[in-house]
């Protein structure tokens, strides 16, 4: 099933089922792919409006990169719920034998390891997409201020929720070289992210208050 292609009713019945996938992380990249769409949309809203003439060319820079994040982050959708998918399989394998203990540990930490790589892409991209998402709030079309500032705080929302689902796996890694490479990885990512989130804050204000 492609999440991405279901209505915004089906996919949120979808959440609310008694299964655990789709969920927070998949969730997570839906915050991101939105708060992408919006950039977007400020972006082309600031287009050709003589007031921001100075601010077209970064305009149309912002949209050709930030229309393939939220692709990217769409798709996120699908493979966060399959690779926790993984993980249940894994822990469904065959446990009797010496042979079999040995191959279901391993493929549990395979499974671990991806279900911590998906949502560290997450937050990846999200971080990535901040810069874009600072351009349209300080140099965009004015009247879209909310708009832009939604943006921002699904930005801040996504990167969370994504830290917390890499936070969760690791501590099933048993490979403590790839824990600490995410866990390092994960924690600059967000750094990033929040920094840039608190900035826009305050400039959302500023512009709210005119």
């Amino acid at each position: 099933m492609k999440l991405a292609a279901l209505s915004l009713t089906e996919f949120a019945n979808t959440i609310a089922g008694e299964t655990p996938t789709p969920g927070g992380g998949s969730v997570a990249a839906y915050a991101g792919a939105l708060a992408a769409s919006l950039t977007v949309m400020v972006a082309r809203l600031t287009l050709g409006r003589e007031k921001y003439r100075d601010a077209w060319e970064r305009m149309e820079a912002v949209i050709r990169e930030a229309e393939p994040l939220s692709e990217r982050l769409l798709g996120l959708l699908n493979e966060d719920a399959e690779a926790y998918n993984q993980v249940i399989a894994a822990f469904g394998l065959p446990n009797e034998t010496e042979t079999e203990k040995t191959a279901r540990r391993a493929a549990v930490q395979n499974a671990f390891r991806n279900a911590t790589r998906v949502p560290l892409e997450t937050l990846k991209i999200v971080t990535e997409l901040a810069a874009f998402t600072a351009s349209v709030v300080e140099q965009g079309n004015a009247n879209c201020i909310t708009d832009a500032g939604t943006a921002v705080y699904l930005i801040r929302t996504a990167a969370h929720a994504a830290a917390d689902n890499v936070r969760i796996n690791l501590g099933s890694v048993s490979d403590r070289a790839f824990a600490d490479r995410c866990a390092g990885e994960m924690a600059s990512f967000l750094d990033q992210a929040d920094a840039v989130v608190r900035r826009l804050e305050e400039r959302i204000v500023s512009v709210l208050a005119q």
